[in-house]
């Protein structure tokens, strides 16, 4: 499902019009992501949990010229699943 097609479901499912439901799923990310961003957990009981973690640097090897590299220490984002997805998904 890309993204239009679930603009579609989110508008038939809550009888918005799919310019509202756009502008809804858009909000809704960008809420996520700016909670994200300051470092804060996005809980949504029964579907999952976002969190940011924090790898560090490693060192690596190029695959092409086997030579060690260094590759930098970043922040990933995580999800986990909630119990009531997973039940739903089975």
């Amino acid at each position: 499902m890309n993204k239009s097609e679930l603009v579609s479901a989110i508008a038939e499912k809550s009888g918005l019009t799919k310019v509202e439901a756009k502008a809804a799923l858009d909000a809704t990310v960008q809420a996520i992501t700016d909670a994200l961003r300051e470092g804060e957990k996005v809980a949504l009981v029964g579907f999952g949990t976002f969190s940011v973690t924090e790898k560090g640097a490693r060192k690596g090897i190029n695959p092409r010229t086997k030579e060690t590299i260094e590759i930098p220490a970043r922040k990933a984002v995580k999800f986990k699943q909630g119990a009531e997805l997973a039940e739903n998904v089975k």
